[in-house]
């Protein structure tokens, strides 16, 4: 949640580093928000943040503080610190292209029982989470990318599934959350996925994120192969002429055939939704109410449009922008810009069309 700067997070992290820093720990931080404004957190009392992407970065500054090598701070690329007082963000480090190469998470430092039991008491399952890629290649004009940027890197299908076989095996949870921006860019790769994890028997129940222009026939077979049983995709809007000015790339007909395709195979499918995209008319609103309606989606997600930084949209929309430029959590849906409407119209609607679903 961090990639939406939302400020109870935000304060969070910054609650967490300066209690850490009074103890006298040393406070890294990593993300997107914090690679947006690594001076704030520094502020905070974190001792060094690191910028983008940070596995290659964190190794070099440990072997730096720990005294196994003599490269100064200003010469690791991708972090942020202070200096006499002052902010210093070093240049970038380009992200790593192989994450083959990567070993997977240390869970062997991780009290696995713990997280086990709290997970069931409040949840009635244990769930985890697992990536399989990073960055999104697409161009949705709202959507900020401070870490990757446009770049996009995938793991092998062989991989991933060799991941969920140790997973299964070792740590037996009853879920797994793929917390991809996109899942399974490749139709192809999805259904290679299907078969290295059938042939391991590593299928864990698992959720993705994806888009409804990526659930073609093999697509969506591999999912069901593998264990998806929950697909949640970014419709956005009921009306072409929205999508179109938010460069999402999709049509309506795509956000229809896709429930079609998973409610088929088994598999929930569920809508991200926004409203208050500048030039959005009641008409509009309504279209997209209609394919709620229509496709009865298994779950929704309401939001309305967020001016992130660094985006073409907040560039578009920035003038407009008054005093509250963050949300206090994801349920604010406040309207931080002259939209079509304020924010007590769509806290209605977003009630509305979730009484549509029960």
């Amino acid at each position: 949640l961090t990639k939406m700067c939302l400020l109870r997070m935000r304060e969070a992290a910054f609650t967490m580093s300066a209690t850490a820093a009074a103890r006298g720990c040393t406070v890294i931080v990593a993300g997107s928000d914090a690679s947006d404004h690594s001076a704030a957190y520094l502020r905070a009392g974190a001792h060094y943040v690191l910028l983008g992407e940070g596995e290659e970065t964190l190794v070099e500054l440990i072997d730096s503080l720990a005294g196994r090598s003599s490269t100064a701070l200003g010469d690791i690329r991708g972090l942020a610190y202070c200096d006499d007082g002052r902010p210093y963000a070093n240049p970038r480090r380009p992200p790593i292209a192989d994450v083959d190469a990567l070993p997977f998470p240390a869970w062997d430092l991780v009290d696995v029982e713990r997280y086990r039991r709290v997970w069931r008491e409040n949840h009635g399952r244990y769930s985890m989470n697992m990536v399989t890629t990073r960055g999104c290649p697409y161009h949705c004009n709202w959507c900020a990318k401070p870490i990757w940027g446009q770049r996009y890197a995938m793991r092998s299908p062989a991989n991933v599934a060799a991941e969920m076989a140790w997973i299964k095996q070792h740590l037996r949870p009853d879920h797994i959350w793929f917390a991809d921006d996109i899942f399974g860019l490749r139709p192809a790769w999805v259904a290679e996925l299907g078969r290295e994890v059938a042939q391991r028997d590593a299928a864990i129940p698992f959720m993705i994120q994806s888009r409804v222009d990526l659930m073609t026939e093999d697509a969506v077979a591999g999912l069901k192969q593998a264990g998806c049983v929950e697909v949640w995709m970014g419709a956005e809007s009921g009306s072409q002429k929205i999508l179109d000015a938010m460069d999402k790339g999709t049509q309506v007909s795509q956000i229809k055939l896709a429930r079609q395709r998973l409610k088929h195979a088994g598999i929930k499918a569920c809508f991200f939704i926004q409203f208050g995209y500048p030039g959005e008319t009641f008409e509009d609103i309504m279209s997209t109410v209609q394919l709620v309606r229509e496709t009865l989606p298994d779950n929704i997600g309401i939001s309305v449009s967020y001016p992130l930084p660094g985006t073409k949209f907040h560039d578009l929309v920035k003038e407009q922008l008054g005093p509250k430029t963050n949300w206090v959590d994801s349920n604010d849906l406040a309207m931080m810009f002259q939209g079509s409407y304020q924010s007590p119209f769509y806290r209605k609607l977003h009630r509305v069309l979730h009484r549509d679903l029960e």
